[in-house]
């Protein structure tokens, strides 16, 4: 009887991967982990809120300009072409880049609604 239980306890270790066998959940942990760093080194925390809707703007006014727009759990990426960006308008108003990085738009007055 005693022989038995000796058995059962060195059995485990005729496995030399029993050690790793969770290598792959810590990986994707640690994968996770780096993505929300990222997200909140950017100061984007919005990113990561299913309710949150943003905008992002990457390379503006270059031909490889992308428009990112996140509306709450749907994600679109608009690459800039003529037949997006291009064409006839009029102005709305103007738009200033703070130097906190921030834009803030003013509408001009008397501009129409529709």
């Amino acid at each position: 009887m005693r022989q038995r239980r000796l058995e059962s306890i060195f059995e485990d270790e005729d496995d030399p991967l029993a050690s790793v066998a969770n290598l792959f959940d810590v990986a994707m942990v640690f994968a996770v982990a780096l993505l929300v760093a990222l997200v909140l080194s950017y100061n984007i925390p919005e990113l990561l809120d299913p309710d949150a809707s943003v905008t992002i703007v990457k390379n503006p006014g270059e031909p490889d300009m992308q428009v990112i727009i996140k509306d709450h759990d749907v994600i679109k990426v608009l690459n800039a072409t003529e037949k997006i960006a291009g064409g006839q308008g009029r102005k709305l108003g103007t738009a200033y880049r703070l130097d906190t990085g921030e834009v803030i738009y003013i509408p001009e007055n008397g501009t129409s609604k529709g």
